[in-house]
């Protein structure tokens, strides 16, 4: 063998050497067995899902409680607001009425006093009458039928007595007689002081004589 063919040789025997390492070290490695997890793991991930659960109860149930709040805030702001009005109401339509009848009082008060100067107009009339004074009769007529029309139109008005049924709300008896009619017992025979009304209202009852 020459020399060359020995030098050859060792060459390839190298390489196979070479080779039969490089095979070797390719060889895949095992892989490792994925481990199973433990019943302490397992426990822990529940414990984080019941946490997590338990976080959006709490954040939830924080919100409800907040809007709930918030809902009586506004129905007790809306119901001193009611409350309010409605006092405010009261107080207007009192003060109206309060003014109204202060006025009505004022009137009843002046015209109280003017009711004596009706009756002495009555009188003078009527001896007017009895003396046959026609021009001063007519003079104080025209006189007497102005401030009463005047007094009419501030609500002034007669109680109607004569014949009348006799009626405590209108009338103040002051004597009683024997009724000349049996259709006549318990009603007003005569007047002795006229009876008078403003707006409605009595201010002052006419005496009278009723039959018995």
């Amino acid at each position: 063998m020459t020399e060359k063919e020995n030098v050859n040789n060792q060459d390839d025997a190298l390489k196979d050497t070479v080779a039969s390492d490089m095979e070797n070290n390719q060889n895949p490695v095992d892989e490792q067995p994925k481990q199973e997890e433990t019943p302490e793991a397992k426990e822990s991930q529940r414990d984080n899902v019941s946490e997590k659960k338990s976080k959006r109860f709490k954040i939830r149930h924080s919100q409800e409680k907040a809007l709930e709040e918030e809902k009586n805030k506004y129905a007790e702001l809306n119901d001193k607001y009611l409350r309010l009005f409605s006092e405010f109401d009261n107080f207007r339509k009192r003060t109206a009425k309060e003014k109204l009848d202060l006025t009505i009082t004022a009137s009843e008060n002046v015209i109280k006093d003017i009711l004596p100067v009706l009756d002495d107009f009555e009188r003078a009339l009527q001896n007017m009458e009895k003396n046959h004074n026609e021009a001063d009769i007519q003079g104080v007529t025209l006189i007497f039928n102005k401030l009463k029309d005047t007094l009419k139109k501030k609500g002034l008005e007669e109680i109607e007595a004569i014949g009348a049924e006799f009626n405590t709300d209108e009338h103040e008896a002051l004597t009683m007689i024997p009724a000349p009619e049996e259709d006549k017992k318990g009603k007003v025979l005569d007047v002795i002081q006229k009876g008078y009304k403003l707006n409605g209202k009595v201010i002052r009852f006419a005496r009278v004589v009723v039959g018995n």
